[in-house]
């Protein structure tokens, strides 16, 4: 409990320095507020707002998904003890989206349940957008069959996979299946895969599939009275519910203050680069000229510089320039130790294009520098090489800042979290200290 306590601390931190710095109208440095930009990212922050207020209240958001008649409202209604949500055995009771609170004793972690349609109820686009909408919000999925799954349902199953959610597969309505054993459908869940051609490691893992029913069929009861009378009576058993209860249990108390962490990250990690993405997009004619001047900068300062070993260090402190600058016009949060990592990055992933450059710049450097040091006056022609060499070197930097600073636009938009409460920082952390026993860890190893 207590990794799980360091997990929401550091997450709290990380959402409120994103939320602070991102609502900052100092964040863009000396550059003017820009209406059209803070109309665009609204509501992006507003999806970091609610990412922090969903960890400050401790709410667990846990989705059913399945086909239509697979008992998601009588699961949920088993999981309360009370019958909230109407069920039945008619087609589709459930027409939207609805949710049921529950807190579990010995608990600080609130739980919404969240109903939904069956996914062959609703339309094609309706469906995808409703089911990605709230898988995005869910921490974990139930996901309810009540028979051999079919390719429908693996199929839907497989699409929320996509949604790097962790899943229990609820098989529903075993009384009716008293001898459907959980191997037996892993293994059908295998076969299908393999008939589809994908790869075993993306399968649900036995420990995550649980067998219940949430509504049992009544069953017939002989009742004998004093008289020695007889009737037939209908009577309905109890539900079977002990072991998804027992699993959600267990999920919530060894792993969910840290599911619902990730969750909270990976919601805020979007929102980030989208507020980056629309940032650049809407500081584009800035972003260059603010490369050109640069350019224009390391081009003179190089050209007219005659010892070569500067030319180097005057090149690369440019650059660095560069990148710092980049990253005020977004307002992106980024130190000097870190736009130092983004240029050696930068170098490294460009195949080797940017390290050659560099060296021939060197090399061009020494040599411009022995030429510096001949007498112009003994050797006229010697002032014609300097000169063409000074003019080639100065325009290999240029080439070489302009690469850097279109490379550095990439990946200011995609990197946009720097240091160590930056939303991918934190999830990295949490994902390494998870235990293997866990539904964390199993998605990991799965994906």
């Amino acid at each position: 409990m207590a990794k799980q306590d360091t997990h929401l601390q550091q997450t709290r931190a990380s959402l409120q320095q994103a939320l602070s710095w991102y609502t900052s109208i100092r964040r863009h440095w000396n550059y003017p507020p820009d209406l059209e930009l803070q109309a665009a990212v609204k509501q992006d922050l507003q999806a970091l707002k609610a990412s922090l207020e969903k960890v400050e209240n401790n709410l667990i958001k846990i989705a059913t998904f399945g086909l239509v008649s697979r008992g998601k409202s009588a699961v949920i209604n088993s999981l309360m003890g009370e019958n909230i949500l109407e069920s039945g055995p008619i087609h589709g009771v459930t027409k939207w989206p609805q949710s049921v609170y529950w807190t579990p004793a010995n608990s600080d972690l609130k739980v919404e349940f969240i109903d939904t349609p069956g996914l062959d109820e609703i339309d094609g686009k309706e469906r995808e957008i409703m089911a990605r909408n709230i898988a995005n919000e869910a921490d974990l999925i139930l996901f309810v069959i009540s028979q051999d799954i079919t390719r429908t349902e693996y199929t839907a199953f497989l699409n929320l996979k996509k949604a790097l959610k962790p899943i229990i597969l609820v098989f529903n309505k075993i009384d009716l299946y008293p001898h459907k054993d959980v191997q037996t459908i892993y293994q059908q869940l295998q076969k299908i895969g393999k008939d589809h051609n994908i790869e075993q490691k993306s399968l649900i893992s036995p420990e995550d599939i649980v067998r219940v029913a949430a509504a049992p069929k009544s069953i017939p009861v002989l009742v004998k009275y004093p008289d020695g009378k007889t009737s037939q009576e209908w009577e309905s058993p109890p539900p079977q519910i002990d072991e998804l209860r027992n699993k959600i249990l267990t999920i919530l108390n060894q792993e969910g203050k840290s599911l619902l962490c990730l969750n909270s990250l990976q919601k805020a990690k979007k929102a980030e680069e989208s507020i980056a993405k629309k940032t650049i997009e809407n500081r584009e004619e800035k972003a260059e000229e603010i490369i050109w001047k640069y350019i224009k900068y390391k081009s003179v300062a190089i050209a007219i510089n005659p010892i070569g070993i500067l030319d180097i260090m005057a090149g690369s402190v440019t650059d660095l320039m560069l990148i710092r600058s980049l990253a005020r016009l977004y307002g992106l949060p980024i130190t000097n130790h870190e736009a130092g990592k983004l240029w050696r990055k930068i170098l490294l992933s460009s195949g080797g294009l940017l390290v050659a450059q560099i060296a021939t710049n060197l090399i061009l450097g020494l040599g411009k520098t022995a030429l510096a040091a001949s007498s112009f006056l003994e050797n006229p022609a010697i002032l014609t090489t300097y000169g063409s060499t000074a003019i080639l070197q100065s325009g290999l930097a240029a080439y070489g800042t302009y690469i850097i600073g279109k490379a550095a636009q990439e990946y200011l938009e995609k990197g946009c979290s720097w240091g160590n409460l930056g939303p991918s920082m934190v999830i990295k952390n949490i994902i390494n200290q998870v235990d293997p026993n866990t539904i964390i860890y199993r998605l990991q190893i799965d994906e």
